[in-house]
């Protein structure tokens, strides 16, 4: 696929390898380390795997492992991928360098996983990676991947992954200049009922103009993946980097820009869930929650259908500037994001809406397709410790029109709304103050785009000044106070 069209029919596995092979200038290092060396496996299994192996191995053992690469607290971890990466690039380079590198392209692909097995009964997953000169000693790129395996026995895990880790070297070597395509080329021979890759990351010279955001969010858009996560300093990250085990506070909207009373519904959310009492469930856990504002493909589509990667963009560098966690997500429905959630923690789950959110929740029509209807919705929405935080629908004035207590369902909904309720599962918010809590961001746009300076005093400080600096959101140079 690239840009949603499709493209010419995918080369087999095989023809993959084999191509590989064929290739003279192409030589490297296979470490791999959990589920077989099935990717190297391939090399051998096509023939003229000498013209494109140096060197394969497979340090299994802890103790080898460490010897080989160095201590680490995860062994299937991006910090292990990245020292196997740097200490058999080191050694390639060490030993051939000099002999080859005048006619060789060097490369080292390397992974680390935990594939299902009758001792690791839970899903299946691993870091790949591959560093590589894309021209005659030239300085190297690097491609790495974070996959999870959903195959139910260990030798369909195993195959899956051999698949993946032809189609990543493939895709580098001949698909580096057109990245959107690299990214639909690594499912080839796959399907998502067996394969997700929810994380990638380029760097190095030969990738000096991509920018890894716009990369995770083709992984959403052209579905390895439904959601993706950055960290506050924006770099792509895992997901379960950030969300293993810890309690998560969750925010869907535009932010387009981020308001104050976005970040008033926030805050004050954020405030209620680190006073609440333990949860038996989880235990006295006392960790921050980890604060995510979830954009969804729909957020970020134009009348067109498509995505503006510079509107994407100008959204991504005003939540940077504030230090916060984004997602992209292809979720729709807030019950999949719980399920989503799920994935990664047990812990507490709070859910940031307002009132016109809530209502849209409670309307049967949207759970049509689904066998037990709203019943089963909510069940999922609010499976473990979740609980929905709902700001109000704000009145001239200033007064609270309608809140979490006084918000009305369909009467065949309203016990079941008023269970909720009353156990603690939706909690009502109180608008901060010092600001127009009415305004809403399309209402900021409208200001934006109409030249309007006042715009400003609706948005934190530090975002004003980067879309005044940037000129971002379509902002025009006259709409800017001298």
């Amino acid at each position: 696929m690239e840009n949603g069209t499709p493209s010419a029919p995918a080369l087999s596995t095989h023809d993959k390898a084999l191509r590989i092979n064929i290739d003279a200038e192409r030589y490297g290092t296979f470490a791999e380390i959990g589920a077989g060396q099935e990717v190297a496996r391939w090399f051998f299994h096509v023939g003229g795997a000498a013209a494109t192996v140096a060197k394969t191995i497979s340090a299994y053992d802890m103790a080898v492992s460490d010897a080989v690469y160095g201590p680490t607290p995860h062994y299937v971890s991006r910090q292990r991928l990245q020292a196997m990466l740097d200490h058999e690039w080191s050694l390639l380079l060490e030993r051939l360098e000099k002999k080859r590198g005048a006619s060789t392209k060097f490369f080292v692909f390397a992974d680390t996983v935990a594939a299902r097995s009758y001792r690791h009964a839970e899903e299946g997953h691993g870091w790949l990676g591959i560093r590589f000169q894309p021209e005659l000693r030239a300085p190297p790129c690097q491609i790495i991947i974070h996959a999870r395996m959903w195959d139910p026995d260990n030798p369909r895990q195993q195959e899956a992954l051999g698949i993946l880790g032809v189609n990543l070297i493939h895709a580098a070597f001949h698909h580096r200049d057109r990245p959107e395509v690299l990214i639909g080329a690594l499912m080839d021979g796959l399907t998502r009922d067996r394969m997700e890759v929810d994380m990638i990351k380029f760097s190095g010279q030969g990738f000096s103009g991509v920018d890894n955001r716009l990369m995770s969010l083709q992984l959403v858009q052209q579905r390895l993946t439904n959601a993706a996560l950055f960290a506050p300093d924006g770099e792509v990250v895992e997901p379960a980097e950030l969300l293993h085990g810890m309690p998560v506070l969750i925010e869907r909207g535009s932010f387009r820009p981020v308001t104050h009373v976005t970040l008033d519904m926030m805050e004050k959310s954020l405030a209620l869930m680190r006073a609440e009492p333990p949860d038996p469930a989880v235990g006295d856990d006392r960790r921050e929650p980890v604060a995510l504002l979830e954009m969804t493909l729909r957020n970020l589509m134009a009348l067109d259908e498509r995505v503006d990667h510079a509107d994407f963009l100008a959204r991504m560098d005003t939540l940077r500037v504030l230090g916060r966690t984004v997602m992209i997500s292809n979720y729709s429905r807030f019950h999949n994001v719980t399920t989503y959630l799920r994935r990664y923690t047990r812990n507490r789950i709070g859910m940031v809406l307002g009132v016109p959110t809530l209502s849209q929740i409670f309307e049967e029509k949207h759970y049509e397709d689904l066998e037990g209807g709203i019943l089963e919705a909510l069940g999922q929405l609010l499976s473990g410790p979740v609980r929905l935080y709902v700001y109000p629908v704000v009145g001239p004035g200033g007064s609270a029109a309608v809140t979490a207590l006084s918000f009305r369902t369909a009467p065949q909904l309203s016990s079941l709304y008023a269970y909720l309720r009353d156990n603690g599962r939706v909690v009502p918010l109180t608008p901060g103050t010092g600001f127009d809590p009415t305004v809403l961001p399309r209402h900021v746009m409208a200001l934006i785009k109409a030249g309007d300076a006042s715009w400003e005093k609706h948005v934190p400080a530090e975002v004003a000044a980067l879309i005044k600096e940037r000129r971002l959101f379509g902002l025009e140079m006259s709409a800017a106070p001298a």
